[in-house]
């Protein structure tokens, strides 16, 4: 019939993710609202990806470039820089590298906004922190500072950015591939997406996000070899610790306070959506207090994999916060002031970004937040400078 012809399970596009995307993507000049995916990006040239969301633009799926240096030319695809949903009315098309999600078998042909999110919004949270997907009615989200709470034996809210829960798979997924972990603990600014212009304060930070628990199992039920909650040196298959149980050492917590810059160590508290950690709570009013005001990192935070990875899609190579491609994040110009290399030689730092699409890489936040010939960030917890 005439009025089925617009796509599959009745959807106003050819497959889910453009479903979602009808809303969900827009033509902006900065950030807005819940758009997670810039409009009329393209590769090679210096159309932007401006969303400022705390998971990232989709778009800079769509932005690759060149790499030239030593006798050599390649280039850097743009589907290696984050999940590669496919939304075909809006030029999204599966990873053409990876059939499987790494660590797991979840196929990258089925992948979708709702592989992560339900599109129904069915998951709730009750009053004790428990979820479910049948029970007390939902009257509220459950991902906000300005959300409502749940009314115990009265009403549930939804879970955090409606992510599906134990037991969730898409209905046109077929095999075996239900979620065994729910969804995580958090809960994100009212405003949530736009220019940030620190790294350590909250006001600055539009991306500052309070991760209480369970993100990284929350990634494991598609990258479930990924997971690693403890660390034993020279481990087989060892990749870096994330999980409820990879708690900060005391001298990691110590590091991540003190971290500035590359060669300063003078902060006290300086909590950075950059190189988030996790507060190890699911009590929300302790995680809205987080969002207000960071507290200095502990032996009681872990770190999860959002520590270093965006989760839909960044503008550096395997999704991560933050360029790894070189040794220096920033440079300097004649008079020492930081800025990002927008030079054409071998070393350049990113891949072909110009400064400004630097600067969206990283949500907005100007070279100058970083310092001149800052190295990468991972140094915010081990100080390797």
């Amino acid at each position: 019939m005439p009025q089925y012809e617009t796509g599959p399970y009745l959807l106003k596009a050819q497959d889910q993710s453009g479903s979602c995307l009808n809303c969900h993507q827009a033509a902006d000049t900065t950030g807005s609202g819940y758009h997670i995916s810039t409009a009329n990006v393209t590769p090679y040239d210096s159309t932007r990806a401006v969303e400022g969301t705390p998971g990232g633009d989709f778009a800079w799926l769509k932005k690759s470039f060149p790499l030239s240096g030593r006798n050599m030319m390649t280039t850097i695809d743009g589907d290696r820089k984050g999940h590669n949903i496919i939304a075909s009315d809006f030029g999204y098309t599966a990873d053409r590298t990876l059939t499987a999600a790494p660590g797991g078998t979840y196929p990258a042909a089925n992948l979708a906004c709702s592989s992560c999110h339900d599109p129904h919004g069915t998951y709730r949270r009750f009053a004790d922190g428990t979820q479910a997907r049948t029970g007390l009615p939902i009257f509220n989200s459950g991902s906000y500072t300005s959300s409502a709470n749940p009314i115990a034996g009265v009403s549930a809210v939804g879970v955090y950015r409606i992510l599906g829960g134990v037991g969730y798979q898409p209905k046109s997924l077929a095999g075996s591939y239900a979620f065994v972990a729910p969804a995580p603990d958090a809960v994100a600014k009212s405003s949530y997406n736009g220019v940030s212009t620190t790294v350590d304060t909250a006001a600055g930070q539009k991306d500052l996000v309070a991760y209480g628990q369970g993100m990284s199992e929350f990634c494991a039920n598609c990258h479930t070899a990924m997971l690693e909650n403890a660390y034993t040196s020279g481990m087989k298959g060892l990749v870096h610790p994330a999980g409820n149980s990879a708690k900060l050492t005391a001298p990691i917590a110590a590091n991540y306070n003190a971290y500035v810059t590359s060669g300063v160590m003078t902060g006290t508290i300086g909590y950075s959506a950059l190189a988030p950690y996790e507060l190890g709570t699911n009590d929300y009013t302790t995680l809205k207090a987080f969002v207000a005001s960071p507290t200095a990192a502990t032996t009681s935070n872990n770190v999860l994999c959002l520590s270093c990875h965006r989760a839909h899609a960044s503008g550096f190579e395997s999704m991560t916060r933050y360029s790894l491609t070189n040794e220096f994040m920033t440079v300097a110009d004649a008079t020492g002031a930081a800025l990002y290399d927008s030079s054409t030689t071998e070393n350049k730092i990113n891949y072909g970004l110009s400064v400004q699409q630097q600067t969206d890489a990283y949500n907005g936040r100007p070279a100058t937040v970083f310092g001149p010939y800052a190295r990468n960030y991972c140094n915010k917890c081990h100080a390797k400078d």
